[in-house]
């Protein structure tokens, strides 16, 4: 189903599978809770059934079916789920089961939606705590880093949160550098983007907190400051999270949020053990 849009500027997700339809529900509710009056758009493919988009229709989503990308056979090869963590492993984390590589490279379809002046994406494994419609006022291309074990992170961005300005001209030239030969995006969009826009503006850590600096780094960890959580890796609805003993504070919180329950104020919740 697409809707019309109501707004100039749009908060976008992806749901590529069930179940990240779980977790676009409660992102959807979280921005709900901050009062945004931007629309909600969730972009999905075309094999996630209406049970799993229902929550957030109801939620008054602006749903757009998209098709993943043209993108030639040998491209798809080398970024396929085997292929890409076998040359490209993750060390630090896990992947869960339903993760599927390529459907990364769907997030730049927000470049056709030309009908919003400015957007802001975020995963659908992320939580908004506070209003942020002041990031749709950022530049284009404005994303925080990939902090969430040194310092030394701080050189990389993380795509789960970034500000765009929908254009046909620049979703154009990102197809045209995408797939050349040999090419190989190791983090898929994450290390496209960063390639594509690489004078990139810096958004603060909190715009993007990853949940392992609760663990790896917890001197950066403030509750008073964070506006966007985000659980990389290891997702809080999984059965057989291996890291859900030190992270169990950030998984009641999503459920409360996903359940649409009461909601503790956030800025009175205790930090980590070891925050400064």
């Amino acid at each position: 189903m697409t809707t019309q849009p109501r707004h100039r500027f749009a908060y976008v997700t992806l749901v590529t599978n069930a179940d990240y339809g779980i977790g676009a529900t409660a992102l959807a509710r979280s921005l709900r809770r901050t009062g945004t009056t931007a629309d909600i758009v969730v972009l999905h493919t075309g094999g996630v059934d209406a049970a799993a988009l229902a929550p957030l229709e109801a939620l008054g989503c602006r749903l757009i079916e998209v098709e993943h990308l043209p993108l030639s056979d040998v491209f798809n090869e080398r970024h396929a789920r085997g292929q890409l963590h076998s040359a490209a492993p993750f060390t630090k984390g896990r992947k869960p089961a339903f993760h599927s590589p390529l459907d990364n490279f769907c997030k730049l379809r927000l470049w056709q939606l030309v009908e919003y002046e400015r957007c802001v994406f975020i995963d659908a494994d992320a939580l908004v705590l506070k209003n942020v419609d002041r990031l749709f006022f950022y530049p284009e291309f404005s994303a925080a880093p990939n902090v969430y074990e040194s310092l030394a992170d701080f050189r990389r961005m993380n795509s789960g949160v970034f500000v765009a300005t929908p254009s046909h001209d620049t979703f154009r030239h990102m197809l045209e550098r995408l797939d050349t030969p040999e090419v190989f995006w190791r983090r898929t969009d994450q290390t496209f983007l960063e390639t594509f826009f690489p004078e990139w503006h810096g958004l603060p850590v909190y715009f993007n907190m990853l949940q392992y600096v609760w663990f790896t780094m917890p001197a950066l960890w403030d509750w008073k400051s964070i506006s966007i959580l985000h659980y990389q890796y290891e997702k809080p609805w999984e059965k057989d999270h291996p890291k859900a003993v030190r992270l169990q504070p950030l998984i009641d919180l999503w459920y409360r949020f996903h359940n649409d329950s009461d909601v503790p104020e956030i800025a009175a919740l205790d930090n980590p053990e070891g925050a400064a």
